[in-house]
């Protein structure tokens, strides 16, 4: 790990030469003045000043529609139905100003992608090695923000290349990878004056983290005891089962996989799904084993909080607020979360 310092002024540099080896997306303010990923051009579109962007990145590495493979069924073919995986990512692609926690959800579904040979998405993982993280520390988390009760923060470094902190006219660069030490070879050290700062900056951030929720009897409780909770049956009660928290939250990652065909031709997707649809656990025989909204609310804060922690050893949240911020009911997943974790479960 190297701390650098770059001025903001040659930005321009930095850029062509990732410009030369990858497509390079970041958060840009659209026409309605809303933070959200796009492609990036120029330097000059960049936001240094944004909380975060309303919809995570997941989305570059784990797209919502993503063809599997291409298959050809003809009937006068000898060799019967053909199948073809789809190619992999043509180009590298690199994440510019990643939030920390977007970077840590990334990780924290590697857990579940690519965890050992026996669980291998060749392409989850192919996205996973062609992209290259660029962070950028936050100065002022969202309200709604809890990212310091669940293992991350505002300069959390897993899961990045490189680590930047605006520092006013200047960016520290911190790399973190041998990818990241390769991009900022040609940058002067950063002197102990801007390390001062940054240090400075990260504390005041995590100070600044309001929101804070406790953990540890969720982890020390049995998952029965804490299924049957009688919580249950009152926290569920708002929750219109819409879905919008799972497909703003960035470790969601469930989906479903269809055959489309047209002629003779077709191709396998898989889709983003969510566990708050009756139908996604819905079976051909007409039995449901979540067929109620308190069974996929539950389900939800169970996989999130006690399955994935039980597991891997990963909590399945990263402290974002976007599921928050976006329930049309204000569901606060930090309420329940509390009340999951309070010593009485009645």
């Amino acid at each position: 790990m190297q701390d650098k310092i770059l001025d903001k002024s040659e930005v321009d540099a930095l850029l062509e030469r990732l410009g030369s080896e990858y497509d390079v997306y970041a958060p840009l303010r659209d026409q309605q003045g809303s933070v959200e990923w796009a492609a990036l051009d120029s330097s000059s579109d960049l936001v240094w000043d944004f909380s975060n962007t309303g919809v995570s990145p997941k989305r570059f590495v784990f797209p919502q529609t993503e063809c599997m493979m291409r298959f050809n069924n003809r009937s006068d073919d000898p060799e019967g139905m053909i199948m073809k995986q789809e190619q992999g990512l043509q180009r590298q692609q690199a994440l510019l100003n990643i939030r920390p926690c977007d970077a840590k959800a990334l990780k924290a579904l590697d857990s579940i992608y690519c965890r050992d040979q026996t669980s291998n998405d060749v392409y989850w993982r192919d996205k996973r090695e062609k992209t290259l993280y660029v962070g950028l520390a936050c100065k002022s988390p969202c309200p709604t923000c809890f990212c310091t009760s669940v293992r991350c923060g505002p300069h959390y470094e897993e899961g990045l290349d490189i680590l930047l902190v605006d520092l006013g006219e200047r960016l520290l660069v911190r790399t973190l990878s041998e990818k990241g030490a390769e991009l900022a070879s040609n940058l002067s050290d950063a002197p102990d004056e801007a390390k001062q700062q940054a240090a400075q900056q990260k504390e005041e951030a995590e100070a600044a983290v309001r929101s804070q929720v406790g953990l540890e009897n969720i982890q020390s409780r049995g998952i029965m005891e804490l299924y049957e909770a009688p919580m249950w049956d009152r926290e569920h009660e708002s929750c219109l089962n819409c879905g919008v928290c799972t497909y703003v939250c960035p470790t969601c990652h469930c989906f479903d996989i269809q055959d489309e065909t047209q002629g003779e031709h077709g191709r396998r997707v898989r889709n983003w799904d969510t566990c708050m649809s009756w139908l996604f656990t819905y079976h051909t025989s007409g039995h449901n084993p979540r067929g109620t909204k308190k069974d996929r609310f539950r389900q939800r804060f169970m996989h999130k909080f006690k399955y994935m922690p039980y597991k891997f050893d990963v909590i399945g949240c990263v402290g974002c607020g976007r599921c928050t911020q976006s329930c049309p009911v204000n569901i606060d997943v930090t309420e329940v979360v509390g009340e999951m974790n309070e010593p009485d479960l009645n």
